[in-house]
């Protein structure tokens, strides 16, 4: 049971950590990972099985605060305590647990607000406040601390180190709104909602102790900037500045997802417009530079789709191999980009929904498979 003394003294030294100078020195060695949720909370599909085969390093998962999935669909009266009985930790606890049996570290995104933190304003949008968000956090990170006892299973529970802080805030789909209109001008809303939301995420995990490191951004490659668009959203360095001038203070990384734009793009493709791609991941490098230090630059999201069975925006299945090598050294080359994680393991089954993965829906195996297997490899 947390208190709420210690709690809130966790809160005053995250904040005052908050104020210092400084910033996370880069990796080493670039980390590899894959994001997947359909796969890695999905026990019976075995997926960490096929990651071990793929030398994967690294899981992304998405930890719903609220909406489908949440942890906290229902009000806690603790929301620091990971042990309130009104949170629901049992999908996660299970994956967690897999990846770590596999030997495989775990990057959680924090995603989602629940009905009761907004006023059931949906789950993409943010919080009524801040502190209910920190608060979640804080009790998310205690309990992937490494020595939280679950007591209901008698288990200590894995560490998670590596945390993200929402997804794609650039982008409708994830933040609304993105623009709010003030007399006869438009404002950008969603860089300001969102500083709160990565100020509050990085402090509550980082109250909890531990070397843990939090990156914010996630940004999506591309933004219209246009408010009366059909699909509102800001461009990545429009939306990085205007966060840092609505006061997001500071993080461990910065997350980007520097997808195509088209099928005839590749890897070294520059973003057309204000759009940031792999091509010119520089600009994101030299934008964070200028306003935060040197902060590394994660790749949370990285992906091309494939023909079968995407006939509109996908690659030959030949091309998709030949990618993953190619996007795996551009990113290792620089020297900023410690974390590269490829969207999906798996197709959708869906032909809405995404067909970048290493394996067909029904589970055969691309030639981008033994690509990606080959990478640590080929890194050495």
């Amino acid at each position: 049971m947390v208190t709420k003394r210690a709690y809130a003294a966790a809160l005053v030294a995250a904040a005052c950590a908050l104020l210092l100078p400084g910033s996370a020195a880069a990796s080493k060695h670039m980390l590899l990972g894959i994001f997947d949720d359909a796969s890695m909370l999905a026990p019976e599909q075995n997926a960490f099985d096929t990651l071990k085969e793929l030398h994967v390093q690294v899981v992304r998962l998405t930890l719903a605060w609220g909406g489908p999935g949440g942890v906290a669909n229902k009000r806690p009266r603790h929301g620091a305590d990971p042990a309130d009985p009104a949170y629901d930790w049992r999908r996660y606890d299970d994956a967690i647990e897999q990846a770590s049996d596999a030997g495989i570290e775990v990057l959680l995104t924090i995603v989602g607000t629940p009905a009761w933190a907004n006023h059931g304003a949906g789950a993409n949008r943010a919080p009524t406040s801040a502190s209910t968000l920190r608060a979640f956090a804080y009790a998310a990170a205690e309990r992937y601390s490494g020595t939280f006892l679950d007591v209901a299973t008698g288990r200590v529970l894995p560490r998670v180190g590596l945390w993200l802080a929402w997804n794609e805030p650039n982008n409708p789909v994830f933040l609304r709104p993105q623009f709010t209109r003030a007399g006869a001008r438009w404002r950008m809303s969603a860089p300001a909602a969102y500083a709160r939301i990565c100020n509050a995420v990085y402090a509550g995990v980082h109250a909890a102790g531990g070397p843990e490191r939090v990156a914010c951004g996630a940004t999506a490659p591309r933004g219209g900037n246009n408010p009366n668009g059909a699909r509102p959203s800001i461009s990545p360095l429009a939306f990085l500045r205007s966060a840092r001038k609505h006061g997001l203070r500071t993080f461990d990384a910065w997350a980007h997802h520097p997808y195509y734009g088209n099928p005839r793009e590749g890897p070294r493709s520059k973003g057309v417009g204000s759009a940031v791609e792999l091509g010119n991941i520089d600009a994101v490098v030299s934008t964070v530079t200028r306003l935060y230090g040197r902060k590394p630059i994660w790749i949370t999201e990285y992906g091309y789709q494939t023909n079968p069975p995407d006939r509109l925006f996908g690659v030959s299945w030949k091309r998709q191999a030949a990618y993953v090598r190619l996007a795996y050294a551009i990113a290792r080359a620089n020297p900023r980009i410690d974390l590269f994680t490829w969207f999906l393991l798996r197709d959708s089954p869906d032909l809405a929904g995404w067909q970048s993965g290493l394996l067909t829906a029904d589970g055969r195996k691309k030639p981008a498979f033994d690509a990606f297997a080959r990478l640590r490899a080929l890194a050495l």
